[in-house]
């Protein structure tokens, strides 16, 4: 590879995220600015992203600095914000790093399978954002994390000796994300077919707000014993891919939800 290929890629790296949540030591946040600088990515203010980290000041500790070595201008670059909400905001397709196995959540997939839908993705919408989310180095992503991911990924390492350190992770990743975006594919003609926009992940979520409450209007969803369902339908539409106009259907769904209750109809009820 060689920086005229990193050119005819476009502006697709500048459209990829990496998401770091609760990092507790700085040099990790140094040294994971170096990896995904390596990788061609960076350039952009919003490719590194730090969700409440331990450390309020961690861009400018003397150790990330340290262990940028060269990348200082993407740790200058990193947006420090209080949630993974708002680091995920104008996100279409995020994912969620974690080697656990959870009951629910979204789809698991293979590092480089995770990073072809993300080209996908990319490909499919000039405004399009994809982000990789990696979480504390000590205890990971906490689930409500990975729920509002549309893809769940691990490195297939040794499982005898299976540590990581969170720069060498995110450093795996970057790399295989840059394979796909500087592979040579053909191109499927833009007029076969019908794809959508991506729902971002603030619309995902405002969507899912607007569903439990109508299910919760008609009786569907006891509030009180939800069971698993919200979970269930989490994994269903992760697996579905939604786009703006599905997300904005399931809406209108849920507010007619929300209409019938108040006009007194009701429904039956199945938690799942």
């Amino acid at each position: 590879m060689n920086p005229a290929s990193d050119r005819d890629a476009g502006d697709k790296f500048g459209r990829v995220r990496f998401v770091l949540v609760e990092t507790s030591h700085p040099g990790n946040v140094g040294s994971v600015a170096r990896a995904i600088k390596t990788m061609g990515f960076g350039a952009e203010p919003d490719s590194l992203v730090l969700v409440a980290p331990r450390e309020a000041q961690v861009l400018a500790h003397p150790d990330a600095v340290a262990l940028a070595s060269g990348a200082d201008d993407v740790l200058r670059g990193a947006r420090i914000v209080p949630d993974l909400d708002t680091a995920l905001t104008g996100v279409a397709f995020s994912v969620a790093m974690t080697a656990r196995q959870r009951e629910f959540g979204p789809p698991r997939l293979l590092p480089r399978d995770a990073v072809a839908q993300g080209r996908a993705r990319l490909e499919a919408v000039p405004s399009a954002r994809i982000a990789f989310v990696f979480g504390n180095e000590r205890f990971g992503l906490p689930n409500e994390a990975v729920d509002r991911c549309s893809a769940v990924t691990h490195i297939p390492a040794n499982p005898a000796y299976a540590s990581l350190n969170l720069a060498q992770a995110v450093q795996l990743i970057a790399y295989e994300m840059r394979l796909a975006l500087l592979e040579d594919r053909v191109a499927v003609p833009a007029d076969i077919g019908y794809a959508g926009e991506p729902a971002t992940t603030e619309q995902i979520e405002a969507m899912f707000g607007h569903l439990e409450q109508g299910l919760h209007a008609i009786g569907f969803l006891d509030p009180d014993n939800p069971r698993k369902l919200m979970p269930r339908l989490r994994r269903l539409f992760a697996r579905a891919g939604l786009e703006r106009e599905e997300v904005n259907i399931l809406r209108g769904i849920a507010k007619q939800m929300l209409a019938s209750r108040a006009a007194g109809q009701g429904g039956g009820r199945d938690d799942g």
